[in-house]
């Protein structure tokens, strides 16, 4: 019988905490939304965020971008961080945490249908399959609210905050060569946050009448799901194999269910849960079978991750991800 290493041990604890901490993130959300609203929910959650990476970078002495870096750091700040916590907090309004995690888990979907547009890469039949079975799952988890079949709009929310990550996903690769991943999730956060500095006077109304319970959960989305389960998902990476660890994100939504019924109470309908499962083996499929083998001998670059890697170095977050 083998022994576990201590290395091989606390790479599965780092694990465990970001798929806990980014999964919490939906309830987080739900619960913050009880005081404040989505914008002021983002901008405040956001900037006890960027001062803990700035403290963090302050300590590591981390470095500055170059200056010819800016401008596509601050877009890929306004898409992945600002467009998709604005769709995914403004989408909680009427989809619960657990449905909303669901709606998230397509995102490998929305990456592979852009890594075929954008950097060449082509899918394989199972593929196409995994990419169909989503979107049945995704329509039924849009249709099945509580009042039996009906759109849901914030539904459509949900699905646009992940096309947002998806195409952070695709456009963060050309910095990965040169930034590190915790300068990466520094930079992009900084650059959201002064995106959602418009929300500043919503934030300022919402403070002085918020719950106690409502700002604690804010605040715990800033520092835990935001930037803390970024350090920890850097550490599963730098010690177990990619593949291996952005598998075990597709159990994020189970988890993310687990925790808004103990933490909100909520119960999503039979239909929801069902979408979810059927977006789950979609994605699955995508993962596992949806990519040609590397002796297929289709052009890929070599210095870029495949998709299944640049989707589990989110999150949802969710990681971003979710969070």
């Amino acid at each position: 019988m083998h022994s576990t290493k201590p290395g091989d041990a606390r790479a599965a604890l780092s694990l465990i905490v970001t798929l806990l901490l980014w999964a919490s993130a939906f309830a987080g959300i739900r619960a913050g939304l009880q005081s404040y609203s989505p914008g002021a929910l983002i901008l405040l959650r956001f900037l006890v965020a960027s001062l803990a990476l700035a403290l963090y970078a302050l300590l590591t002495r981390m470095r500055l971008p170059a200056w010819r870096d800016l401008p596509g750091l601050l877009l890929l700040g306004l898409i992945g961080i600002t467009g998709y916590h604005a769709g995914l907090t403004f989408g909680e309004l009427t989809v619960n945490a657990g449905t909303a995690s669901f709606l998230v888990s397509s995102v490998p979907c929305f990456t592979a249908l852009l890594a075929l547009l954008v950097l060449r890469e082509r899918l394989t039949l199972w593929g196409w399959l995994g990419i169909a079975i989503s979107v049945v799952g995704v329509t039924i988890i849009s249709l099945g609210g509580k009042e039996g079949l009906h759109f849901t709009p914030g539904a459509l929310l949900v699905l646009l905050a992940s096309l947002c990550e998806s195409v952070y996903f695709i456009v963060q690769k050309r910095y990965m060569q040169r930034y590190s991943s915790s300068e990466m999730t520094a930079y992009t956060m900084w650059a959201g946050t002064l995106f959602m500095l418009p929300f500043a006077p919503a934030l300022l109304h919402d403070w002085p009448q918020a719950t106690s319970a409502a700002t604690l959960a804010v605040v715990y989305l800033g520092l835990f799901p935001a930037a803390i389960a970024y350090g920890t998902w850097a550490f599963t990476l730098a010690r177990l194999p990619a593949s291996l660890a952005t598998s075990f994100l597709n159990i994020s939504p189970l988890l993310a269910l687990a925790i808004s019924w103990l933490w909100l109470h909520e119960v999503p309908t039979l239909l929801e849960v069902l979408g979810g499962l059927v977006v789950i083996a979609g994605v699955l499929l995508v993962n596992t079978r949806g990519k040609l083998p590397a002796g297929s001998g289709e052009q890929r670059s070599a210095a870029a991750p495949d998709t299944a890697t640049a989707v589990g170095a989110s999150a949802a977050e969710g990681c971003r991800i979710g969070d």
